[in-house]
């Protein structure tokens, strides 16, 4: 080979790198997997959707999200799993599972920690939910960028046995709980059984006798047809619990600031969106129940309740004790 091949192949070589790291090479097409585990429809599935929509008018077609609803990439845990390699984008997920990664997270997960959504929202709107944001973000093992927070109402208890009005019916009862031990330590210091469980592996249980119920907000209980198996449903009003939208960390590097700043701000964006989503699935769903013959009651004093859960917060909230009176100050 001469000198003037060998020039050539070297320029060529050269030309291909520089492309590579290119404003040109850059704008080539990419398509963000996105994952729930609820359907089409679903407040949080549709606030990602139409992200995705506003996201590939921006880019004039050049970033777009795919939508991976009810479970098709598995559950919660699976979820994390595959964004923290990459092989998902973005994924809602609960600020459940985040407590062992986050450790002030956990303050979220306390039962009883909010006083209604006006307070939540507040709280995830302002200086603090910037902050646990940015503390997920930040960490150097978790993998995962937080865009937003999402609203999940209010959980309450739904069994197969009987309604709940008292801590005394929760007595021996088998309910599914989120996976992480404040959950379930929540659950057994009702008087409950608490079974860590992952959500989509629930109506299997409930089938099968493994458990007697689980605890969620009326659209995930109607969504997933648990009225099917646990036709009692007690507004114990336990856990207030937002959720995230996160983003692979690893796919998030590789993207330029302009399109992560594009993302970010549609992503709160959604966050807003997908508030008058939920509180519009919210009322739907309690008509459905009505229509589906579940059996509704109202748990009028929860003070018993606020009570039998103090272990809970001496446990999980003593090493948080700022955290929590400066959530309890937001007014």
């Amino acid at each position: 080979m001469n000198r003037r091949v060998v020039l050539h192949l070297s320029a060529a070589a050269a030309l291909v790198a520089v492309g590579l790291g290119s404003p040109a090479f850059a704008q080539q097409k990419m398509v963000l997997k996105a994952t729930d585990v609820h359907p089409l429809g679903y407040p949080t599935v549709e606030a990602v959707v139409r992200m995705g929509k506003k996201l590939e008018a921006a880019t004039n077609g050049r970033l777009s999200i795919q939508m991976f609803p009810s479970m098709q990439l598995g559950g919660e845990k699976e979820m994390i799993e595959q964004a923290q390699v990459g092989a998902l984008q973005i994924a809602r997920i609960s600020v459940g599972p985040m407590g062992p990664i986050v450790p002030e997270m956990n303050v979220f997960n306390l039962p009883f920690m909010f006083r209604d959504n006006a307070h939540m929202e507040k709280v995830i709107d302002g200086p603090i939910g910037a902050e646990l944001m940015k503390k997920l973000s930040d960490h150097p093992t978790a993998g995962l960028i937080g865009i937003a927070w999402m609203n999940a109402g209010t959980r309450n208890v739904y069994n197969s046995k009987k309604p709940i009005k008292s801590v005394a019916d929760l007595k021996g009862l088998k309910i599914r709980m989120m996976g992480n031990p404040v959950f379930v330590d929540t659950m057994n210091s009702l008087g409950g059984n608490g079974v860590a469980m992952g959500f989509d592996q629930l109506i299997n249980a409930m089938q099968t006798g493994v458990v007697d119920g689980a605890e969620n907000n009326e659209p995930s209980y109607v969504s997933g047809q648990h009225y099917r198996y646990a036709k009692y449903y007690s507004k114990t009003g336990h856990l207030m619990i937002p959720e995230i939208l996160v983003f692979s960390k690893k796919s998030w590097e590789t993207l330029s600031k302009d399109d992560q700043a594009l993302i970010m701000k549609l992503a709160k964006e959604a966050q807003m969106e997908e508030r008058k989503l939920w509180y519009d699935r919210e009322k739907g769903s309690l008509e459905d129940m009505k229509k589906a013959g579940v059996e509704m009651n109202d748990v009028t004093d929860k003070k018993p309740f606020q009570a039998a859960v103090k272990p809970v917060w001496d446990k999980y909230g003593a090493a948080h004790t700022a955290l929590i009176q400066r959530i309890q100050d937001v007014k």
